[in-house]
């Protein structure tokens, strides 16, 4: 069974604790930048607190020394996985690793489920890029250097599972149902077929958040998931 972890994209922490109140089966919650900056490690705390298993998703992306402090950070806040940015390289990579522990998964974000091929080549500097292979690269980065897993759209996921194996976490972000909105997330699927190509954690965010009733929704997305 793959793991369903609810993006806690809302203004404030009592926006977040309300909605968990909703939300007895959730095992897993993901804080992101605005959480964070707003309301700042005690928002992480209390989840923790709660029994809440956090991924920290800050994709983290400087210099060796300033991502393994943030690492070490995260692990003594008690978060359970986080991201950092493979594009970060080996050095940046490794020394995050060294600082998780153990006690933090740490996963590689490959290529934003924003980008489409020629956004991400703009980005780059390329004229052009094959988004499979450039998130197939990045992935090999990732493994090489020790990380627990990686971060990929849902279309990746089944070359990463052939190229990385079976024991790495794949999480997954723009898990959509047939009917939902796709949003800014270009790269899309739903969670059945995520599960199906071999994804470990699937994300999903505005769909529950923004559900006339999100409890009833986050209940389609588990029974999906399992």
């Amino acid at each position: 069974m793959s793991e369903l972890i609810l993006a806690l994209d809302v203004p404030r922490a009592a926006d977040a604790l309300r909605l968990l109140d909703r939300l007895p089966d959730l095992r897993w919650v993901k804080i992101g930048p605005v959480l964070m900056t707003r309301e700042g490690p005690e928002v992480v705390r209390t989840l923790v607190g709660r029994g809440l298993k956090v991924f920290l998703d800050l994709k983290w992306h400087d210099i060796p020394n300033t991502v393994a402090g943030a690492v070490t950070a995260a692990r003594e806040l008690g978060v359970s996985m986080a991201t950092v940015h493979t594009l970060g390289g080996n050095a940046m990579l490794e020394a995050a690793v060294v600082a998780a522990a153990g006690e933090v998964a740490l996963v590689g974000v490959t290529v934003l489920t924003s980008h489409e091929p020629s956004s991400y080549a703009r980005a780059t500097g390329r004229a052009e890029v094959d988004l499979p292979h450039e998130v197939e690269r990045l992935g090999l980065i990732a493994a090489e250097a020790g990380l627990r897993g990686v971060v990929c759209s849902p279309q990746e996921v089944s070359l990463l599972r052939r190229r990385l194996g079976p024991e790495v976490y794949i999480v997954v972000p723009g898990i959509r149902r047939r009917t939902d909105a796709v949003a800014d997330q270009v790269r899309v699927a739903t969670a059945k077929d995520a599960v199906n190509n071999g994804a470990t954690h699937l994300v999903v965010g505005r769909p529950v958040l923004q559900a006339d009733d999100p409890a009833l929704a986050f209940q389609e997305f588990l029974k999906e998931a399992r």
